[in-house]
């Protein structure tokens, strides 16, 4: 099919963006014609252009260019979009995503130092400390009787108007917070400053799920998007947990790393 629309590469059309131009499909190249065009818009991607938000050209123009049916051009940018490097919007247009932000998995004691680190600000969307009767997930973690009045905290944080996570913490008893508490500061810092209590080391567990209707608002996503799901219990300096904390991250907003190393015999 592709062989009978370009019989030879001289035939073949170009879409100049800027100073580069991405000659069009190769007449010998038997990947499937959507495959081929997604390899070209990947290399588009990566252009200056289209790293602050500019528009993509749109489904008719890559089409003429290439010499391919809207069809065509649609699955590829479909296959894009479903793997969150571009962003289509009804009456818009179609933008480049910026590439997830990451984060080191030991770097637990502050989520917005570590980003300030990497040239990031952490904006907060929403925040509510307020008291609730431990669950028994929640009892069972903080090693304390189900029905235990707990300080909770909920927050929803992200950059660029666009949130990235929500959190909801759950706190020992012994760790006397309160809902008048600066919950601005960094966490830990608060914490020890507060109540003396310092936190020396952490558990994590790392799931997938889907989000749920009210998760789904907070973090401006459909129902039913993946997230990744991060539990954590902080241990103080006695081993005693201080902490439980549910984090849900948009996962295409959003990188966990884990960094291993054998230990020496």
């Amino acid at each position: 099919m592709y062989r009978q629309m370009n019989p030879n590469p001289s035939s073949r059309r170009s879409l100049r963006v800027g100073t580069k131009s991405f000659s069009g499909l190769a007449a010998a190249d038997s990947a499937p014609l959507h495959a081929q065009i997604e390899r070209e818009l990947r290399r588009m991607m990566t252009l200056p252009e289209f790293q602050n938000g500019a528009l993509f050209p749109d489904e008719l123009k890559l089409a003429n260019r290439f010499g391919v049916s809207r069809g065509t051009v649609r699955v590829a940018l479909t296959r894009l979009v479903n793997h969150h490097l571009l962003e289509r919007k009804a009456g818009v247009g179609t933008r480049v995503l910026p590439a997830p932000a990451e984060s080191s998995i030991g770097e637990w004691r502050s989520f917005s130092r570590e980003m300030a680190r990497r040239n990031i600000t952490v904006e907060s969307y929403f925040l509510k400390a307020h008291r609730f009767a431990a669950t028994d997930r929640v009892a069972e973690a903080l090693k304390i009787a189900a029905g235990t009045e707990v300080l909770r905290l909920d927050r929803v944080r992200g950059w660029e108007k666009q949130p990235v996570l929500h959190s909801r913490s759950w706190f020992h008893p012994r760790v006397r917070l309160t809902e008048a508490a600066d919950f601005a500061q960094p966490l830990y810092d608060l914490i020890q400053a507060e109540t003396g209590s310092v936190a020396e080391g952490a558990r994590e567990e790392l799931s997938a799920v889907r989000a749920t209707a009210a998760l789904a608002r907070h973090l401006k996503v459909p129902t039913g998007e993946p997230l990744l799901l991060r539990c954590h219990t902080v241990f103080d300096t006695g081993k005693r947990p201080m902490e439980f904390a549910e984090v849900h991250y948009v996962s295409a907003r959003f990188t966990l790393t884990l960094d291993l190393k054998r230990e020496t015999l």
